[in-house]
């Protein structure tokens, strides 16, 4: 409970921060050039492995392994089907899984062993198997090792693998029911894993690992290190519930165990706590979801870029924090340790270790310095070092994000995967571009730079919304391409779409470094993509446009309007940072104006008149750094049709004019792209004296081909056509509608007796014919109730004294009081006679205030 308060309590005050920066341009799946690939009853293409020597991507989905063309993944090179046996399923469905989903084979693992192998296991209904596959034929060798520990039993079991130097890497479950957790090393020669111990690993739920290679240049450097990031169950902070922590754990590549202590286990195993938070707004992101390492030349200018959501996300919170790889060998190196300490008995808590560390240092790689103390090898270190390490685990110093701040903060969303790239610009410096996936099959493009954080697009790789499960991106300039997985199929997107942008000025305010502005060609043009580049190319990623020529070709369009009609002027623009201004005549519009209506993509004029004539332009106006640019976007020539006077002659027949007696000459013009077609139908003349124009279809506003007609129209009053105008037969509908409704309720209110006097009449009258109806029907009631008895029935055999009749107006079964009917024949003939006539009892009924008869 405490943990429910504590995270409504900062994600209230999250609420206050910003939306996070809009997506400048959203691409539709139609408007780009996507390549797609899925075959038919496959589904689940959630591990990719990228050959770019080869070109070729190879995606692991249920049952199946594909190698594709990663220069058109539409090409199908080779598949080989990996399934399970009908016994393999049936065992499963046994142990309470499903035999048509979980019961089958996810190809879970998928690495490059060799230039002729790959290393591939799956789940294999619920009992993991590894196997080689050849590059060659693309045949699995058979060879079913145990996956165990490499490979999870349950398809929706978090996992992660990292091959290095022929080594499989994995965090994942070893058991049936993922309740034993493991980081462990495949490796023939010298197997290791972590502890089955919950400081060592509580819960985790494994999402990325990687291995980042030691300088050779560097005499300093220790060794190669493999780097695991999971969230699991926090140990050191206190709740009722469950909180969760983001995790980052590091082993060595030349951890070889222990001797005595830690024998087959890690001795370089630490782990620390990812921090990503907002420090002012008390805001944490407590689950990571997927990591990325953009690694560089030194491995200690490398960055670890990762996705956090809240724990309790119900406001759709996202973030990007990045570390540098300097700052977590810092923890590990120089930070402090904690421990664990029992309190009240059976009470564990942990506490900052502040007594004295052994040497050489616990956790730490075999590096120059303790090759100096003689220690060559792991197996060589002290007892008392090994020990401290296995009841150590964990760091008590966190590794901060750079900056302090997440990168990148993001409402209503769910980021899921995240790849970077480092692009050099044209002014020579390096920008660090993300590709993060969410959750509804989109993929937001944002580069980060001194002055904050701009999203240059969003493009929609999976129309139907399907969630990204993996992201991956090729390194190959000129030919990069980014890999989508999901559960329907795989999708390919160039990495940038620089052709879409039309203008220098559009080119420039994207703000993509892959993008630059051609003035020779006029074009925005990729600048990987060619052989060489210009110095007067165009390129600014602060989005400063100012040196954009305006030799811009403007789209013109011709329109041709009658008076009194309404016009629809349609303009779009891509940008989602632009404000639509229109001009008429060199002048602002103000669409706050009666006359004018503003939507998304047009703009309304209505009534027009002569003083509507002239050209209206569409103008984009974007702020950047208190800066802004325009640009024209379309422009509109509207026309109105000029009107003549006409007098018909008497031989002519009877035409339609208008009200003042000019003629009125039709023009129809449809527009497509920039071209204008413009047809010029007959004089003909108009009939009504005024023309009646519904704003809601501007469609019909723009053209009168509805006044072509072959035939003559003899004139018709004014009046009968006001008359013709107004159609009466609804209102007259709505009347008798109403008029029934209130017939039926006095009806059926006069039957059940909820009326008086007049009302009793008629009802009577309705139900007997013959009486006469009483002024008021329930104080005859009351009195038959208290007087009737029926004939017969005035004293029982038994003896009792008869119960008053109850007369409700209709025929019913004779009231005795023993429930019994009596079949006696005078009582036969007297109950009859009550049955014929109903309300002909021995007091006979009048108005309200008449008392029975005869007692």
């Amino acid at each position: 409970m405490a943990l429910i308060l504590y995270e409504a309590v900062i994600l209230f005050l999250g609420m206050a921060t910003a939306f996070g920066p809009v997506p400048r341009i959203t691409w539709e799946p139609r408007e780009v050039h996507l390549v797609h690939f899925q075959e038919p009853e496959v589904f689940n293409y959630s591990t990719l492995l990228l050959n770019e020597d080869k070109d070729v991507l190879y995606v692991g989905a249920r049952e199946v392994i594909f190698a594709l063309n990663s220069l058109d993944i539409s090409e199908k090179k080779h598949e080989v089907f990996w399934k399970v046996t009908e016994q393999q399923k049936t065992r499963c469905a046994e142990k309470g899984k499903s035999k048509q989903t979980e019961c089958l084979n996810y190809v879970r693992v998928l690495q490059q062993q060799n230039d002729s192998l790959l290393y591939v296991c799956g789940t294999n209904a619920f009992q993991p198997v590894c196997d080689h596959l050849k590059v060659t034929s693309f045949e699995l060798t058979g060879r079913n090792e145990d996956g165990k520990g490499r490979c999870p039993f349950d398809p929706a079991q978090s996992y992660t693998s990292v091959m290095v130097d022929g080594d499989l890497y994995s965090g994942t479950s070893y058991n049936f029911l993922g309740s034993e957790p493991i980081i462990s090393r495949n490796s023939p020669q010298n197997p290791l894993r972590t502890e089955y111990a919950i400081p060592w690993l509580n819960e985790p739920h494994f999402v990325f690992s990687d291995v980042v290679r030691a300088d050779p240049d560097n005499a300093n450097e220790d060794d190669d290190k493999v780097y695991f990031f999971f969230t699991e169950v926090s140990v050191e902070y206190e709740f009722l519930s469950k909180l969760m922590i983001p995790r980052i754990a590091r082993v060595c590549k030349g951890d070889q165990g222990g001797h005595r202590t830690l024998q087959k286990k890690w001795t370089s195993y630490l782990k620390a706590r990812l921090l990503c938070s907002i420090p002012d707004k008390n805001l944490f992101f407590n689950i990571v979801n997927d990591i990325f390492i953009l690694k560089t030349p030194d491995s200690k200018d490398s960055v670890i870029y990762g996705i956090f959501t809240p724990q309790l996300n119900n406001v759709g919170l996202s973030a990007v924090c990045a570390y540098n790889i300097s700052t977590v060998e810092d923890v590990f190196a120089k930070g402090k340790y904690m421990q664990s300490t029992t309190v009240e008995q059976s009470h564990t808590k942990w506490l900052r270790y502040n007594g004295e560390i052994p040497r050489p240092r616990p956790g730490a790689c075999i590096n120059k310095e303790a090759r100096a103390e003689n220690f060559k090898t792991t197996l060589n270190l002290p007892d008392k070092t090994l020990q401290f390490a296995k009841d150590h685990p964990l760091m008590d110093d966190s590794v901060t994000p750079i900056g302090d701040r997440p990168r990148l903060i993001k409402r209503d969303v769910k980021y899921t995967q995240i790849v970077v790239d480092q692009v050099r610009a044209l002014n020579g410096t390096l920008y660090d571009v993300m590709f993060i996936s969410t959750d509804r099959g989109a993929v937001h493009k944002a580069i980060s730079y001194k002055n904050g954080m701009h999203i240059i697009e969003e493009t929609q790789l999976f129309p139907n919304f399907d969630p990204i499960q993996t992201l991956l991106l090729s390194s190959k300039k000129g030919q990069q391409y980014l890999y989508a997985g999901s559960n329907v199929g795989v999708v390919q997107s160039p990495v940038a779409f620089c052709d879409k942008h039309r203008t220098c000025v559009d080119c420039v305010l994207a703000r993509d470094p892959y993008c630059a502005w051609n003035p020779h060609l006029s074009l925005c043009v990729d600048i990987f993509k060619e052989s060489e580049t210009q110095q007067d190319w165009i390129q600014n990623i602060g989005g400063n446009a100012s040196s954009c020529t305006d030799d811009v070709r403007e789209r013109s369009l011709q329109h041709t309007f009658k008076h009194g009609s309404t016009a629809e002027l349609k303009c779009s623009q891509k940008s989602n940072l632009a404000q639509v201004v229109w001009k008429f005549k060199d002048d602002v519009l103000k669409v706050e104006s009666p006359k004018y209506r503003l939507l998304e993509k047009a703009l309304l004029i209505f009534n027009l008149s002569d003083g509507d004539s002239g050209v209206y332009q569409c103008l984009s106006e974007e702020k950047v750094k208190n800066q802004k640019f325009s640009q024209v976007l379309i422009k509109h020539v509207l026309e109105l049709k000029k009107v003549h006077p006409h007098t018909p002659s008497p031989a002519q027949p009877t035409t339609r004019t208008e009200g003042n007696g000019e003629e009125l000459k039709a023009s129809v013009v449809t527009t497509q792209g920039s071209a204008v077609y413009t047809s010029t139908t007959p004089v003909v003349t108009i009939a009504t004296s005024r023309i009646v124009t519904n704003p809601i279809f501007p469609n019909i506003m723009s053209t009168v081909a509805g006044i072509e007609r072959s035939e003559l129209v003899p004139e018709v009053p004014e009046k009968t056509l006001f008359l013709k105008s107004n159609d009466n037969s609804l209102l007259m509908s709505l009347f008798l509608f109403f008029f029934v409704l209130f017939l039926c309720l006095v009806a059926y209110n006069c039957y059940k007796g909820y009326l008086p006097d007049q009302c009793l009449k008629f009802r009577s009258a309705m139900s007997l014919g013959k009486k006469k109806p009483k002024a008021d029907f329930s104080d005859c009631e009351q009195s038959v109730k208290e007087t009737l008895v029926e004939p017969g029935s005035l004293m029982t055999q038994s003896g009792e004294h008869p119960k008053p009749a109850h007369d409700t107006g209709y025929e019913t079964e004779a009231d005795y009081g023993n429930g019994h009917v009596q079949h006696d024949e005078e009582h036969s003939q007297s109950y009859k006679e009550v049955k014929d006539k109903p309300f002909d009892v021995k007091c006979e009924l009048k108005f309200a205030d008449s008392d029975a008869e005869g007692d």
